[in-house]
């Protein structure tokens, strides 16, 4: 399978961009909040094949100190076959002059982050304004 990375995001692939999250359980992502939170992301990685996207990933930067990867997302169908991997390693690539580049992880995923060289803060903190996060995220 061939992968094309893409760094724009295309609001002609929102139905594309909002099937990847669908099957992947994230349901609040509807095509207004994607379009919303990718038009806000100084990082944007979509995998392409075949002319769909497959997958995606963005991030948010100052472009010096700090940046924070949100969203690495890969279409169920296309799971397991590296393609997180590889927008991952796109978003990093993009961020490699950044001093502290960020990520929260969902639960279960934390290995395949630090496979790729994140590690666990010591002292991050967060707030959530839904009582299923906090339980599942914050001490």
């Amino acid at each position: 399978m061939e992968i094309k990375i893409h760094h724009k995001f295309d609001s002609n692939k929102l139905d594309e961009i909002c099937e990847v999250y669908q099957s992947a359980g994230w349901l609040k992502h509807s095509n207004e909040v994607i379009t919303k939170v990718f038009q806000r992301s100084d990082s944007v990685t979509l995998a392409i094949s075949d002319g769909r996207v497959i997958g995606v990933g963005r991030a948010l930067t100052d472009g010096v100190f700090n940046a924070a990867i949100y969203d690495v997302v890969v279409h169920l169908e296309y799971q397991k076959n590296g393609i997180g991997s590889l927008i991952l390693s796109d978003l990093l690539e993009q961020l490699k002059d950044v001093s502290c580049v960020q990520l929260i992880s969902t639960t279960g995923n934390e290995e395949f982050y630090r496979k790729h060289g994140m590690k666990k803060l010591k002292s991050g903190m967060a707030r959530y304004l839904t009582s299923s996060l906090t339980e599942e995220y914050l001490e």
